[in-house]
């Protein structure tokens, strides 16, 4: 089974801080680069940068307010992410089973072959 990886997308969501801001975004709800950076350990600056990322893979969108730009988190996108992650994970949940299965047979034709 092949599952189709969107490598923009994983690249968005494997860095930690980026990870964090979808969290604040799904749990307090839409935000601003000021408002998010108030609740990081980086600048309002880095906490922007992290933003574009992720609105360039579509897990969020952005509606202007005033001078700033609101943050929403956009579920459709969340969504295929969850589900891409969760088909890469059968995938592999797959492979380690065959790779116990064949390690599990090694081991009883060597240990059958010393008695």
């Amino acid at each position: 089974m092949t599952v189709a990886v969107d490598d923009d997308l994983w690249s968005a969501v494997g860095d930690p801080t980026r990870r964090r801001l979808l969290d604040l975004l799904l749990t307090e709800g839409p935000g601003t680069a000021t408002t998010l950076s108030e609740h990081l350990p980086v600048t309002r600056q880095a906490v922007a940068k992290h933003l574009v990322v992720l609105d360039r893979v579509g897990l969020v969108h952005v509606t202007p307010a005033g001078r700033e730009r609101r943050y929403e988190v956009d579920e459709a996108q969340l969504a295929r992410a969850v589900a891409q992650l969760s088909a890469v994970g059968a995938t592999w949940d797959a492979r380690l089973q065959r790779i116990t299965r064949i390690a599990e047979a090694i081991h009883r034709r060597t240990t059958t072959e010393k008695e």
